[in-house]
């Protein structure tokens, strides 16, 4: 099922040529229908597993990346209303401490509908895109990360009728966002 452009954007920018504008997500779910508006926005941190991190590098197969991002927003519009306006946009290439990663914009009606879209789309992504996510270290190292979609059955779909999720945990018991 293709995207309808009107009500879905799914974007791949590549960090050489242009970062991530939650600007642009915000102005296409903008509608004077909407009393809702949600938007998440994934930032490289200076940590990770309690190493400090330089950078970051994300890798993905665009076409399927954009296939899954489209997949996600359709089933958001499909689960929470068909007046929904998603925005799905992945960063990729080398990324400093600060950059932005991910922006998930979500516009409804009411403001519901807008967060539990948009926590639903960014966990698909999380768990279903194609991404491939390389952490550079202060001491010289790089280590490829497992990411979410190796990481097991944690991930559950967040229904329309759902209470949210805790967060979940990762092998060490600590709470990942």
């Amino acid at each position: 099922m293709a995207a309808n452009p009107t009500v879905i954007q799914t974007v791949v920018r590549d960090i050489g040529n242009a970062a991530l504008d939650p600007a642009e997500a915000l102005a296409f779910v903008s509608d004077d229908a909407f009393g809702g508006i949600d938007m998440f926005i994934g930032r490289v941190r200076r940590q990770s597993h309690g190493r400090a991190v330089t950078g970051i590098h994300y890798d993905m197969f665009d076409p399927l990346a954009l296939t899954v991002f489209a997949r996600a927003a359709q089933a958001a519009v499909a689960s929470f209303g068909p007046a929904l306006k998603v925005y799905v946009g992945h960063a990729k290439g080398r990324l400093a401490i600060g950059d932005l990663a991910v922006v998930i914009a979500v516009g409804s009606p009411h403001r519901d509908e807008a967060f539990r879209a948009c926590r639903e789309v960014i966990e698909t992504v999380k768990h279903q895109a194609p991404i491939w996510k390389q952490e550079h270290f202060v001491d010289g190292a790089s280590e490829w990360s497992e990411g979410c979609t190796l990481c097991g059955d944690d991930h559950v779909a967040i229904s329309p009728t759902a209470a949210p999720s805790p967060l979940r945990r990762d092998a060490r018991g600590a709470g990942t966002a």
